[in-house]
Order: C-alpha cells, then structure tokens, then sequence
C-alpha cells in the first residue's frame, strides 16, 4: 500500500523542530517537497525566530572575511559562504569602501564624503557615503546622503562619528542604520530606515544635561566599545567609569554604571552580554590573574532598584584581547605561543555567558583589528531571498 504524502503543514512543524540549519539543509535537498516547505518565506520567519544563525566566521575592516574552521561545529557551513558570497564586494559601483558594521548577514560599508565647508575639509569624515550589502546574493542599496538640515545640526564643532546597523527585532526585510556624532557640547544621532528611505534626528542631548551632576569633562568624554543586547546599544565612557545606554525602542540615551570592579580598567577590558534571565551581562577582565568575572543585574524585592551580582570566574589562563559581543557570546583572542616560530599565534574564540563554555572558533597568525562576526544561515537556506 503506497504511503499518503505528508502535508505542507506537518513538514513545517517537524522542520521547526530541527535545531541545526545544516540539518534543515539537508532535509531540504532530500526531495522537492521537502524544498519547497524549507524554502517558503513564511516558514523561514518562522525558523528564524526559534533558532539564532551560527557564527560562520569574522569580516575585517579591509572587507575580508575569516571563516570558522574545524572542530567548529559551524566550519561546514562556512566553507560555503566563503565560496558563495562575495566578501570583497567587488559588485559595488565604485572603489574605496571599508566595513564598519555586520549584522543579521548585512555589511555596512563606508567611505568619507568629500564635502567641503568653509572652504576646508573638515567635516568629510563625520558626513560619510554608506552602503548596505547582502554578500550572499551580491546585493546592495546606497543610502542617501546625510541631509544638509541634519549636516548643520553638527557643523563648526569639532566632531568625530560612529554609524551602525540596528539589529532587526521583528521585521527582517528592513533594516535601520544610526548616524551618531560626538560634538565638543552635545551628542547627536540620526537614523535610516529603508522602510522610508529617509535619515531623521532620533536624538539632539547636551553633554551637561547626559552627565548631570557628575564630574566628567564634556570636551574629552570618549565612548567606545558598541555592543547590543536586548534593544539597547552599550558604549564604555570615561575609563569604565560610565556606561552610555542608547535604547532603540524608545530611541533615547541614558548613562548606567558599570559593575564597581569595572571602574578604573582599560575600556578593552569589559564586554556586555545577553545574560540568561535577559537584560544585560558584563564581563570583567582583570589583567595580572587573567580571569574573567561575569556580573548580572538583580532587583530587589521591591523591584525599586537593582544591582550588579558577581555570578562566577572563569580563568583564561593566558593574555587576552577582547574582540566584541554579540547575544550571550564574548568574543576574544587568546595568544598562543609554541615551542617554534610556527606556533605563534593567536586563536579567536567565543564564551557563552549562559552555559560558560569556551569554543575556539578560528585561528590568526597575528591579531587584527576591527574584526565584525558574521552570523547567517547556511546558504541553501537563503537562496530564496531577494532583500538587502
């Protein structure tokens, strides 16, 4: 007796089961019916909300791209991306491009635009030409100039600026990209939305107003470090003194304080992670023991207040170098130095704040700057797509 198909729905429910995309994968390439449920657009939204892309590897400044490799569980996966997508971006109309953010397997590229003011240069650098890029399918869109009324809200200051992706939290056919600015008085900040295909001012604060009643100087306050978790972007200011908070549901920002421990040490020093309760996590590295402390927030009974609760210490046993966060992962180097001029090195790894286990993800023969992990999909399983 021949056997009834399976219906679409069923297949959809058991494929949502599968926690590996490369196991998706497989199933996919089984039959026609099993590709075409896999491959449906719905079902993809779906998947994608149960189950968190895999870390296929690393995208540096100068637009080359580091792929995980074994024993990484997710090497596999991205050996096919290296040799499906075009990290280079050679499909882009001109030359000149660095990447300054990834995200949701979007690159944000940059490159200064030539403006001049006053009959100087000065403002070329913090008024930049950007474009994001699908490297899989070798899309991309070029966003629209920063508009003269948003330009004049920064001009005749001396300013330095920072421009990132905003992860998606619900919609992933759009995309949001922030144009934030540090002037000599005041912090300002501008969003795209390709929904809109417009830039518009998110936030104009003074320095003074930001950092009421503390004792910071406002003409050298520094942020640096950008990291994510739960809707909000993380900065560390001031020699770890201060953590600059921008919360991307409301669109403001806030000054928070660090776990004490975290105050006086190198701004390279301290990670924000996803903790396992949700809200925000931290790291704290401490040099002459090598050990990295994980500290959560706990409310009090109340709810009223909260406070930074040490959790555990996990020894690294050797010289570090933090790389970024991205969710529940710490992202760091480790060096490694053998018994011959062959074994120098160091190793890129992740630590997930939630299960503490350490996993090497790729090796360097030396360390390089402004690494962006790059989390996606296996390829058969965006083949279908046709979004930035």
């Amino acid at each position: 007796m021949e056997s009834l198909p399976i219906p679409d729905e069923l297949l959809a429910e058991i494929f949502l089961r599968l926690t590996a995309p490369a196991d998706l994968a497989r199933a996919s390439a089984t039959c026609v019916s099993f590709r075409r449920v896999a491959a449906d657009r719905a079902f993809l939204r779906r998947y994608r909300k149960l189950h968190a892309p895999p870390l296929l590897g690393f995208l540096d400044t100068r637009r080359v791209f580091h792929p995980d490799a074994p024993p990484h569980p997710s090497a596999p996966a991205a050996n096919a991306s290296a040799l499906a997508a075009d990290f280079s971006f050679s499909f882009l109309p001109a030359a000149g491009w660095a990447v300054q953010d990834v995200c949701d397997g979007r690159v944000l590229l940059g490159k200064s635009r030539k403006r001049n003011v006053d009959g100087g240069r000065r403002y070329s650098e913090v008024l930049p030409e950007m474009v994001v890029c699908d490297p899989l399918h070798r899309r991309y869109l070029l966003l629209p100039l920063i508009p003269d009324d948003l330009a004049a809200s920064v001009e005749n200051q001396c300013c330095c600026c920072e421009t990132f992706l905003v992860p998606f939290e619900e919609d992933q056919t759009s995309f949001s990209v922030i144009w934030m600015v540090h002037c000599t008085t005041k912090l300002f900040a501008a969003i795209f939305s390709s929904s809109t295909g417009k830039w518009r001012t998110i936030s104009s604060q003074n320095w003074a107003g930001l950092f009421a009643g503390l004792r910071l100087s406002t003409g050298t306050i520094l942020f640096t470090c950008r990291q994510y978790v739960d809707g909000c972007f993380y900065w560390v200011v001031g020699w770890k003194e201060k953590l600059l908070v921008l919360d991307t549901r409301r669109m403001e920002f806030s000054i928070a304080d660090p776990p004490p421990e975290a105050k006086g040490h190198c701004y390279l020093d301290i990670g924000v992670v996803e903790a396992e309760e949700g809200g925000p996590g931290v790291f704290v590295y401490t040099h002459i023991t090598a050990d990295l402390s994980y500290y959560t927030l706990r409310h009090d009974i109340g709810g009223s207040s909260s406070k930074w609760h040490k959790e555990k210490t996990v020894s690294l046993g050797s010289s570090y170098i933090f790389i970024g966060s991205t969710g529940s992962y710490l992202l760091f180097f480790l060096d490694h130095w053998g018994s011959s001029a062959l074994e120098k090195g160091c190793f890129a790894f992740t630590l997930d704040a939630k299960t503490l286990q350490l996993e090497e993800v790729c090796a360097f023969k030396y360390r390089i700057p402004g690494l962006r992990a790059y989390f996606n999909f296996p390829p058969s399983l965006l083949s279908t797509s046709t979004t930035i």
